[in-house]
């Protein structure tokens, strides 16, 4: 009796099983190859992460911003009858009329012009203290033309004329009258703390999360020397282990350049001074 030749089947088969898969590797290693000559091609081009994962189990900060006992309100004082608060559902126009006095920029309209403006605005801030900047619930300007760097030999820079990208959204965040919107805080607490509560949050915990939001902006670092980077894939990172350890919205502070950064670092300074002192000077 004839027995089958299964060794020489099995054999035919795992060739042609390495035969299609060396196929399938040679072709993703051209086609990584071919990917890769592009993006060198392409240097000026570089993705920026606008949303990140938040940490599971943050550390929620807790603080407390003192009640204004005066809290001028032009609109207020022009009819001389203070407007109650409109419910959380309904405030869109509420905000919009009011913050649309502390500044004349058109780009602040565009900013405006979504809506649940302020749950945005609570789920933004609960990010930004924690370092972290979520353009999709609150999408700001973005960066005018694209991230530009600029090589040395083999050592990559950031190229300064990056800080120009971020110039239209600068000139609108520091045309904002920051103590108006210190005052806007306290008389629209209530409204604020329901969006907040919405997100689990206890009023001692929004005041904290938004004192640390702050704090966040005026932390960072000015880097007026040139910035090295290194490249990992299609991504820029800081050569320097202390810049590249920042958060992200620091990290981001620091690619719209020094002197951006610090005008935004005294808007910051202006409202946290603001909010703490809601019935002291300058």
């Amino acid at each position: 009796m004839t027995r089958p030749k299964t060794s020489a089947n099995t054999s035919n088969f795992v060739l042609a099983i390495g035969t299609l898969a060396s196929i399938i590797i040679v072709g993703g290693v051209l086609y990584q190859a071919q990917k890769d000559d592009l993006l060198d091609s392409e240097i000026l081009s570089i993705p920026e992460q606008q949303v990140i994962t938040l940490p599971e189990a943050p550390v929620v900060p807790e603080a407390t911003i003192p009640s204004s006992n005066e809290i001028i309100d032009e609109e207020i004082e022009a009819t001389e009858e203070k407007p109650t608060l409109p419910r959380l559902d309904e405030s869109d126009q509420f905000v919009r009329d009011r913050i649309s006095m502390m500044s004349s920029k058109e780009g602040l309209k565009t900013w405006l012009s979504t809506d649940d403006l302020l749950r945005r605005s609570a789920s933004y801030l609960d990010g930004l203290s924690r370092g972290v900047i979520l353009g999709k619930i609150f999408p700001l300007s973005s960066p005018e033309s694209n991230f530009a760097t600029h090589r040395d030999g083999d050592i990559i820079w950031l190229n300064a004329g990056n800080y120009e990208r971020y110039n239209a959204t600068i000139q609108v965040l520091t045309s904002i009258d920051m103590k108006l919107v210190a005052q806007m805080f306290h008389f629209s607490r209530p409204l604020l703390e329901s969006a907040f509560s919405e997100l689990g949050y206890q009023p001692r915990q929004m005041d904290g999360i938004i004192l640390t939001a702050l704090d966040q902006v005026i932390s960072t670092p000015v880097i007026v020397e040139p910035i090295q980077l290194t490249r990992d894939s299609v991504i820029y990172k800081f050569a320097d282990p202390g810049l590249e350890s920042l958060t992200p919205l620091q990290k981001q502070l620091i690619r719209s350049g020094p002197e951006n950064t610090q005008r935004l670092q005294q808007q910051a300074i202006l409202l946290k001074n603001s909010l703490l002192d809601p019935n002291g000077g300058d």
